[in-house]
């Protein structure tokens, strides 16, 4: 396959691995619903720095990644500030922000993107899948990155969002209509995406025959392969109505001779309203449908467009807060798309919020338990991002008109042969619910039949319910120094980083028991993991902290069916006397830096 090459990824390729470990800080003030490190999290700080904080707890756990990085336009002012320890990457710091006359703005941006995106290949689970929106300014440099770490079976899906209604005389050559949503996928575990079916999708299902199996439409019967080319699919059909036995004169059919038979059967052959059509359609009954292969081309008729996004966040707030925010729809759709009701969704780039709002629906709209991780660097994540998520889940001052789509669908010359069904079908809406709007609008635009239910609000819009945990970063884990007692992080915050270190695996905190300065941590693959540690340092240079002959026989008598990793400062018994007693304990000195697994 070929390598992406830009400048300065030599430093930033395994920079990851480098970044310290910061713990998550949480602020019940800020928060709402107290604050939980295994709940809905919004996390203030640099994304790459949280993304690292979040691996020691969700390492393999994120089943869906949303992110909206920085397009790289030139007109964004964002700054490359990664402290990669590099004459050329400090340069870069002094360069900031980034514009448009940067001659290496590309290379900034990639190496910015590829440490971030290799933590989020860590962080994701098997059946995860990653999603990306871009323009044409990096879309394709981001498809070379993704296939380098992703490899190239993680491609999914370069998906085209028309996110504008007009085009703007203003360009010089070509105005764009689109953004590019770029989907991969962490393993081939994920092999089947499907959408749920809509009633836009169902509409073309209808029962002109009053079929008692319900809705149906037909499918050709006739095989694009010719007579000659399928010699065991030639045969004649009779025609029931006109007892005629048809034949196609060039092609031959699509079904088997018994596939055909029982088609027949099961009166599933339709011949035109009148009987008398030259050749035989197959009826699809709408109640076998199913689930849709999704299309790599949403408008934003289905989605939102770019003004929706700005919109949603004015009836929020009250006014514009926010440069082009993503529609609410648009993640929605997304969302769709990942079949876990209980799904762990990760947005580093998270903005206005868009994503949290998303999940919050979606749980609203289908009793789903989705959490969501979102991560800001901006000084606005409180005030904006969080902010918005609040005013959600407990609802908001709204003076206007809100609007709820009720019906989308498509004017067909076959529907207005019998409007009937279709006026039925909007008088049904009226009754069912107009109770609930003040007004139930109709309009045909394009071809396309729209019925909204309009609403004005004078007080407030209804909260989706919901709670999350605000966190800052906390001071790095510097690990070479805690038998300095220059750091000492609590027995909890060290606890999730050794486990996850040693094994790779991700630390439940649930499965954590403490008894004074001992503690197991938890089981892997491979461990039951332990650790003897107080945040003290003339206790990490006591006897107390020692792993002992009588500790060790103590911990393999109580976890006999596997070894077990014990971490401590020291250790007063050594591993052929453990060997020898068949103690399966293994001493992991402290600081971990002389045990540290190296990773890439």
């Amino acid at each position: 396959m070929p390598e992406l090459i830009f400048k300065g990824k030599e430093f930033v390729y395994n920079h990851h691995l480098s970044v310290p470990f910061r713990p998550l800080v949480p602020h019940a003030k800020k928060s709402i619903g107290g604050t939980h490190l295994d709940g809905n999290l919004i996390i203030h700080g640099d994304n790459l720095h949280a993304l690292k904080a979040l691996l020691p707890m969700y390492a393999g756990k994120v089943d869906c990644v949303f992110i909206d990085p920085p397009y790289n336009t030139g007109n964004e002012g964002w700054a490359y500030n990664d402290n990669v320890n590099s004459p050329i990457m400090k340069e870069w710091l002094k360069a900031n922000p980034i514009g448009l006359d940067d001659g290496l703005r590309h290379d900034k941006w990639l190496a910015m993107m590829y440490p971030r995106v290799k933590l989020l290949h860590e962080l994701m689970s098997e059946q995860g899948s990653l999603w990306m929106t871009l323009d044409d300014n990096e879309s394709h440099r981001a498809r070379l990155m993704l296939d380098e770490i992703f490899g190239e079976s993680g491609f999914v899906a370069n998906i085209a969002w028309v996110k504008r209604y007009t085009r703007s005389n203003n360009a010089k050559m070509f105005y764009s209509l689109k953004d590019t949503l770029l989907v991969y996928r962490k393993t081939i575990a994920l092999d089947t995406v499907k959408e749920p079916r809509t009633e836009k999708s169902d509409s073309n299902y209808t029962n002109p025959d009053n079929d008692p199996r319900g809705p149906w439409m037909t499918s050709s019967y006739v095989n694009p392969a010719t007579r000659e080319q399928r010699k065991r699919l030639v045969y004649p059909i009779k025609n029931p109505f006109t007892g005629k036995m048809v034949e196609h004169p060039t092609h031959a059919w699509k079904y088997k001779l018994d596939e055909n038979r029982r088609h027949i059967e099961e009166n599933r052959l339709w011949w035109g309203e009148k009987g008398d059509a030259e050749y035989p359609r197959l009826k699809l009954f709408l109640d076998e449908a199913e689930q849709l292969v999704p299309i790599d081309v949403w408008s934003y008729e289905d989605v939102g467009s770019s003004d929706d996004g700005g919109d949603e966040l004015k009836r929020i707030f009250g006014k514009a807060v926010f440069e082009n925010p993503k529609p609410t729809r648009l993640i929605s759709k997304v969302l769709s798309l990942v079949p876990n009701r209980d799904a762990l969704v990760l947005d580093s780039f998270a903005g206005s919020g868009t994503t949290a709002h998303a999940v919050l629906a979606a749980n609203k709209s289908d009793d789903g338990n989705r959490k969501f991780i979102l991560v800001e660097g901006e000084e606005y994540a409180d005030k904006i991002t969080a902010e918005r998520v609040r005013r959600v889940i407990k609802g908001y001052e709204f003076s206007g008109t809100q609007r709820e789509e009720l019906l989308r669908e498509n004017i067909t010359f076959s529907k207005l042969k019998n409007p009937n069904d279709l006026l039925d079908r909007i008088a049904g809406i009226e009754n069912l619910d107009a109770h609930r709007f003040d007004n139930i609008s109709k309009t045909v635009k394009n071809g396309e039949l729209l019925v909204v239910g309009e609403k004005a609000v004078k007080e407030r819009a209804e909260g989706l319910g919901g709670s999350f945990t605000y966190c800052s970063l906390g001071d790095a884990v510097e690990l070479d120094k805690i038998l300095t007692g220059k750091t000492l992080p609590s027995f909890e915050t060290l606890a999730a980083l050794l486990f996850h270190t040693a094994t790779n695996e991700a630390f439940d905190p649930k499965a954590m028991v403490v008894e004074g300065n001992e503690g197991y941590l938890g089981e892997s693959s491979a461990y039951h993991i332990w650790l003897i540690y107080r945040p003290d340092i003339e206790f990490l240079k006591s006897r107390d902290a020692a792993l002992t002959l009588t500790k060790a026989e103590a911990i393999a008598a109580s976890r006999p069916d596997k070894q077990n990793l014990v971490f401590a400062p020291a250790k007063f018994v050594s591993q052929k006397l453990l060997n020898d007693r068949s103690l399966n304990v293994e001493h992991a000195p402290l600081p971990f830096s002389l045990y540290r697994l190296e990773r890439s």
